[in-house]
């Protein structure tokens, strides 16, 4: 049942676009009611008649992301006899930009990078959220005031407000292991950074190698050691100098930052902690990185990434069984909390109206979240969920891992100008991994930052 012909059939009054949203409930992904796990009654309370508005939708999510985010607008569609058009895909940055700037954006942007959000915002092309949206944050959302910060920025009049509601995350703090290697060994998952660093030495001592790690990516060779920075920064120093790092407040080669690098270097840096040893780092390519965790005898026993390495396991490997993970652990000896280093998306509003307006009202349903998350490849730091709707135990136990965090941070070096962040950061962590010290590394990236002032 497409769109317009929900929004026809919702023309009449609000008593009829709810017999007809309840008509059509049949067509949706999963009949409301019909399954006790999801959240019904956020779905029929959220219920509200906006017939004959149209909303258009442009975001970043293409091929089977853009037809499972239409699988959710369906259900607000539904409750409100709104018609809403998705038209997500390759080149949205650019887009956007293009279309804000002649004067026909679409009525919300899903946005993958924070900087892009807060340039709209500095122009003056985003419409702000209203002040309940950041108390719904702080008090449903995991880590609220995290989210509440990441989509906080000037106006075009130099105040602050939220533009930006996340939605859809990803994870990086990760750590993958193959259990029956663990088992083998007797290992057992550490808890914190000072378990993760004694079983990196036993391991070493056992005559066996801890960590594969690979920064070769192309033309974006290092990349997967930021990742690894960022993780550190978090464990040991606070998320206020996480954020001033990004924006270089906090220098790059101050030695708050050198010593998160010289962390990443205890692993890396070190002959019998790596597979291939330290010299392989920084050539070994990280698509075929996590590939020693499933030889045998095994290369490795640990591998640092984010959620979406499976895609490069060999055929066949079954998550949960094959190999396992655990989250990158906090120190127990500082008073950091769980931080988890991620990613995500930022619903921002572009051109205001009142469907635009109650599009972001929805997406604080847990409705909206469970749909998604009942399907494949969505993750969400809403508490109100049930996180029995999860399509399968890994993405349950990703979630999981976002609801215990206390911090969350954007990938630092997204946050970054791309000459950083996408340049000199990379090129820093390749010659790092090659035997530069971390002070000289990280005076180099602070040298291409002062360029850009």
């Amino acid at each position: 049942m497409t769109s317009r012909f929900l929004a026809a059939r919702f023309l009449a009054t609000a008593a009829a676009a709810l017999l007809s949203g309840a008509a059509a409930a049949q067509d949706l992904k999963f009949p409301p009611g019909e399954d006790s796990r999801f959240n019904w009654d956020s779905f029929e309370s959220f219920k509200r008649d906006l017939s004959g508005q149209s909303l258009k939708i442009d975001g970043p999510w293409g091929g089977v992301d853009k037809a499972l985010f239409e699988t959710v607008v369906a259900y607000f569609e539904a409750a409100t006899g709104a018609d809403v058009e998705f038209s997500g895909g390759d080149g949205f940055e650019q887009r956007v930009m293009i279309d804000v700037e002649a004067g026909s954006p679409p009525g919300i942007a899903v946005v993958p990078q924070p900087g892009l959000a807060q340039e709209l915002a500095r122009r003056g092309k985003l419409a702000p959220l209203p002040a309940s949206a950041a108390d719904w944050l702080r008090e449903n959302y995991a880590a609220g005031e995290s989210w509440v910060d990441l989509g906080t920025y000037a106006g075009a009049d130099g105040a602050e407000a939220l533009y930006g509601f996340v939605y859809k995350v990803d994870v990086k703090s990760l750590v993958w292991y193959s259990p029956e290697n663990f088992e083998d060994m007797g290992y057992e998952v550490p808890e914190t950074m000072e378990e993760l660093k004694a079983l990196t030495e036993q391991i070493a001592e056992d005559g066996e190698t801890p960590w594969c790690i690979g920064l070769g990516s192309g033309p974006a060779t290092g990349w997967p050691a930021t990742d690894w920075v960022e993780d550190m920064m978090l464990r040991v120093n606070t998320p206020e100098d996480y954020d001033a790092w990004t924006r270089n407040e906090l220098a790059f080669d101050d030695p708050k930052v050198i010593a998160a690098i010289e962390e990443f270097g205890w692993f890396a840096r070190n002959d019998d902690f790596v597979s291939g040893g330290a010299s392989a780092v920084g050539s070994t390519d990280f698509r075929d990185s996590p590939k020693g965790l499933f030889t045998s005898p095994a290369q490795c026993f640990m591998h640092h990434q984010a959620s979406f390495i499976p895609s490069f396991f060999p055929e066949g490997t079954v998550v949960g069984e094959d190999v396992d993970f655990f989250y990158f652990p906090a120190s127990a000896e500082k008073d950091l909390g769980k931080p988890v280093l991620g990613a995500g998306t930022l619903f921002v509003i572009t051109q205001d109206s009142p469907v635009a307006q109650a599009f972001l009202e929805f997406l604080q349903t847990p409705i909206a979240h469970e749909i998604w998350m009942a399907q494949t490849g969505f993750l969400t730091p809403h508490k109100g969920v049930n996180t029995e709707v999860y399509g399968d135990p890994t993405l349950k136990k990703m979630g999981d891992i976002l609801l215990q965090a206390d911090t969350f941070r954007f990938d630092g070096s997204d946050l970054m100008p791309g000459a950083i962040g996408a340049g000199a950061f990379w090129t820093a962590m390749v010659d790092y991994v090659g035997g530069k010290d971390a002070a000289t590394v990280a005076g180099d990236v602070q040298r291409t930052w002062n360029t850009l002032k």
